[in-house]
């Protein structure tokens, strides 16, 4: 039956009481305080609408929960435009003005120039944990909210299977894309749950593990500790050979330890291109590249001796799924390798391919694990 045109009228009303009420909602979260992943309080004034990222590799983390994050960019470091140059070009592909937006730094990460900074006008920077941690970083900081710049930093390398899920609702919160950042944390969570779950009903241990960084040839070896990456050793209920002899974060153990610890398991892990090593994993790398320079690396002689190699459990991985929150798929890659006959039916390339379709506004191809076929 057709409206009456008071029906018309009263339809109209309501809609504009709708439209009116959420525009105040949205109007009354600003000015928002949050609590950044190392427990500052920030208060951003207004909508962030001009961003510094304090290292490049945060941008991957804001694509994964906004359909266009350089849009959201006044500068950025060019760290990942150094590191992985083949992930930089496939987000300049997708957004061309990506090559146009300022770099604040060399790459480096606390190097920030605050002479460029003071000419872009930005209403939020965001900083990784490990600037946050160095005198640098926090002299950015300092220098940030003093011309009027909040600074909030997020962490995705540091105790990542705690904080990662809760640093994407931090980032959603901030955006306004809390819907969208949900759905990526419990994602997340509920891998992580699968892998914790099982292990759980399984408390024998698993192997001894070997993780080395970029391995080189001529110098050996520079061991991940219990942190970072190396937190999904232990998630496994596997052992890593550095606990209690290295930091947190890792540091050189030398031949004849590793040798002394003889690790049924290796992984190593690295960048594409073999700028920092000879092997070369990572996005725009094919599988049979990362494989041919994995095998390299396997065939010297600290590695030949050791029960992982002789026994062909030898691996590799991106070094920098520790800097952002694909790393979920570096986790169950490592349930995959270390406890085979637990997590068979895990698939970190469907998941992957899973988090292309469902989150990232830029897909992310390549190699980015591999195994040496025995």
């Amino acid at each position: 039956m057709p409206q009456t045109s008071s029906g018309v009228v009263r339809s109209a009303a309501m809609l504009l009481i709708a439209l009116l009420a959420f525009t105040a909602r949205a109007q009354a979260q600003w000015p928002m305080t949050v609590t950044d992943s190392t427990g500052r309080e920030v208060t951003i004034a207004s909508r962030p609408q001009a961003v510094l990222l304090g290292t490049g590799f945060n941008l991957i983390a804001l694509s994964l929960i906004h359909p266009d994050p350089v849009n959201l960019l006044a500068g950025w470091s060019g760290d990942m435009k150094g590191d992985n140059p083949e992930i930089y070009e496939s987000f300049r592909r997708k957004f061309p003005r990506l090559a146009e937006v300022p770099l604040i730094d060399d790459g480096s990460g606390p190097g920030l120039s605050f002479e460029t900074i003071l000419t872009l006008k930005a209403d939020l920077a965001l900083l990784a944990n490990w600037q946050a941690d160095t005198e640098a970083g926090q002299r950015a900081i300092d220098y940030l909210s003093g011309i009027g710049v909040p600074v909030v930093v997020v962490d995705f390398n540091d105790d990542v299977l705690k904080r990662t899920p809760d640093t994407m609702r931090l980032l959603g919160k901030i955006f306004e894309r809390e819907e969208k950042a949900e759905e990526f944390a419990r994602f997340y969570e509920e891998r992580l749950a699968r892998i914790r779950d099982r292990v759980a009903k399984h408390p024998e241990p698993g192997p001894t593990v070997l993780m080395e960084a970029f391995p080189g040839a001529d110098r050996c070896c520079w061991a991940y500790g219990i942190g970072g990456l190396g937190e999904f050793i232990s998630l496994t209920g596997s052992r890593n050979i550095a606990e209690g002899k290295l930091p947190r974060p890792g540091g050189m153990m030398n031949a004849e330890a590793i040798m002394a610890e003889n690790p049924e398991v290796y992984i190593a892990t690295s960048s594409p291109g073999g700028k920092y090593s000879g092997f070369s994993i990572g996005p725009g790398v094919s599988g049979d590249e990362a494989e041919r320079t994995l095998a390299k690396v396997a065939a010297t002689p600290v590695m030949e001796s050791i029960g992982a190699v002789r026994n062909g459990r030898v691996h590799g991985i991106w070094n920098f799924f520790n800097a952002i929150p694909l790393n979920i798929v570096a986790a169950e890659a490592f349930a995959a390798w270390l406890r085979p006959e637990l997590f068979a039916d895990v698939d970190p390339a469907k998941t992957l391919a899973e988090i292309n379709e469902r989150f990232a506004a830029v897909p992310f191809d390549g190699a980015y694990w591999i195994s040496l076929r025995k």
